[in-house]
């Protein structure tokens, strides 16, 4: 049987890591399906979606600096895409290009896993771009009892507390903000780049963890490296961390449902994705 094609695009994309999860997904399921990269410059989305249809691609992922673009392109947007303004998942079928958002879900699905419900809590999120969208809007609907985003240039994360003014209350990006933050917060998460892998940016100080509640987790949506400076310092102090591979593998999991229709148990699957990535990352 001859497969269908699914794809990441994106601008670099060389080192994502998606087609070792979907593969590893794919071939431990028995679906007719092969996943690879494919590099798509800015400007030239809505070409490669025209290539896509015609090729006969079952869907693909977006990453920077597809994922607004692909917003007016799409003909049928799910719930978390029309919120967020993003989309990062394209489901082609029937003609129809469906356009879909599995990041909030997939951050969601991480916390609950580790046993972290946001209902009710209060949230310091480090911030305001895209990934921090979508996981402070979904934070917002699954119950989150005030959210505080802070963020270097604050008129984004205004823009991101109108959403959901009840809960969000945009901050400034300096020392004593942060730490007065964190000293109401029952949750910490940060959803910059600052501590990724040959990302030039970094905190100048995380003395504002000394001000966190020990029992409140500590999450980093960056998974490489597995733990960040942010995460080792909030380690050392006690809290619970969490870094973002299971962000990375629970959005795929759900991308992946959406473009096959096939329902499957993520749990059954997991070990030998987690086995797939620590591999992969090992040679990177």
């Amino acid at each position: 049987m001859e497969k269908k094609k699914l794809c990441v695009i994106g601008d670099p994309v060389e080192h994502s890591l998606s087609p070792v999860i979907h593969n590893t997904v794919l071939e431990a399921l028995g679906l007719p399906y092969e996943y690879g990269r494919v590099r798509v410059r800015p400007g030239e989305t809505e070409a490669f979606l025209r290539r896509a249809a015609a090729e006969g691609y079952a869907g693909f992922n977006a990453t920077m600096p597809h994922k607004t673009a692909l917003v007016d392109l799409a003909d049928e947007l799910d719930e978390d895409a029309a919120l967020y303004g993003a989309v990062n998942t394209v489901v082609l079928r029937d003609g129809v290009v469906w356009g879909c958002n599995t990041d909030g879900r997939g951050f969601l699905q991480m916390l609950l896993e580790k046993g972290i419900s946001p209902d009710g809590r209060t949230v310091t999120v480090l911030g305001a771009g895209g990934a921090a969208r979508a996981i402070v809007l979904k934070l917002a609907q699954a119950g989150a009892k005030r959210i505080y985003v802070c963020n270097r240039t604050l008129e984004k994360a205004e823009a991101l507390a109108r959403e959901f003014p009840r809960q969000i209350t945009a901050c400034p990006w300096d020392t004593r903000t942060l730490a007065d933050c964190a000293l109401f917060s029952d949750l910490l998460v940060n959803a910059t780049p600052m501590g990724m892998t040959k990302v030039a940016a970094q905190f100048g100080t995380l003395s504002f963890l000394d001000a966190l509640p020990k029992d409140a987790p500590v999450c980093d949506i960056i998974y490489s490296p597995p733990r960040t400076p942010l995460l080792a310092y909030a380690h050392d102090r006690g809290h619970e961390t969490v870094n973002g591979l299971g962000m990375l593998i629970h959005q795929a999991l759900f991308a992946l449902m959406a473009f096959t229709g096939a329902a499957f148990d993520a749990g059954a699957v997991l070990p030998k994705v987690e086995q797939a990535l620590g591999d992969a990352l090992k040679e990177e």
